[in-house]
This record gives structure tokens, C-alpha cells and sequence, in this order.
């Protein structure tokens, strides 16, 4: 029997929390589901898109701050909005793509990365 999922949610690790999560919930549009806090200190938001959660921590420092986050991975986020839209509103709230909305594989999507350089790719069938 193979493996099967219902769902997949990512931690990122943040170099700037506060950052972090106005691009997510400013910019793209992610929906704020809890902050954990402490000492009075943000440590951590719980994101949700749909089905599918960011939870962004921040960085401790433990490993270095100016290690290079986001190499070799990102998110991929499918949704039955237009694309063409979200690209455009993420760009209207100061957001940058790396891609502008394409037709490739079948479907819509286009390219953007978060304030520490992790990837993602949001795309729709056509």
C-alpha cells in the first residue's frame, strides 16, 4: 500500500517575522490563523490559503543569520481562482513575480518569492 495524504502544511524558518508575515497576509493574501507569542515576543503565525497552512517561525540565529534560506525548495499552490487576478493584486499590494501568469503543463501559473527567498509557484488549470 502506497502513502496518502489529505493535506500538506510547511514551516519556514524567518529571518523577520513581522515581515514575513505582512508579505503573506498583506501581499498575497494569506488568512492569519493564530500567533504564538513568547514573552511578548512574536515567535511564530499559523497561515491558512484554502486547505493548504504556512506556519513561519522566527529564526533564532542558532544556525547563522545570513545562511541562505529557500535553495532547492518551494511551494506549490493550486487554486480554482484566476490567476491572472491574484498575480495582479499581488502586484497592485507592492508584491514582485519572478514570472508573469504563463500557460505551461497544463495549466496557469506564475512565480514569486517570499522575503527570504523561498519559492513558490501558484497556479489553476486553464
Amino acid at each position: 500500500m502506497s502513502f496518502q495524504s489529505h493535506n500538506l502544511s510547511v514551516s519556514l524558518t524567518v529571518n523577520d517575522i513581522h515581515k514575513s508575515l505582512a508579505w503573506y497576509r498583506d501581499v498575497v493574501g494569506f488568512k492569519v490563523e493564530q500567533e504564538y507569542e513568547r514573552e511578548g515576543k512574536l515567535m511564530a503565525v499559523s497561515l491558512s490559503a484554502g486547505d493548504a497552512r504556512v506556519l513561519l517561525t522566527q529564526d533564532d540565529g542558532a544556525k547563522g543569520l545570513d545562511r541562505v534560506k529557500g535553495d532547492g525548495f518551494s511551494m506549490m499552490f493550486s487554486t480554482t481562482q484566476n490567476v491572472d487576478e491574484i498575480a495582479t493584486g499581488i502586484k497592485e499590494r507592492g508584491g514582485t513575480l519572478d514570472t508573469e501568469p504563463m500557460d505551461a503543463w497544463g495549466q496557469r501559473a506564475f512565480r514569486l518569492r517570499d522575503p527570504d527567498g523561498f519559492r513558490m509557484t501558484i497556479s489553476s488549470k486553464p
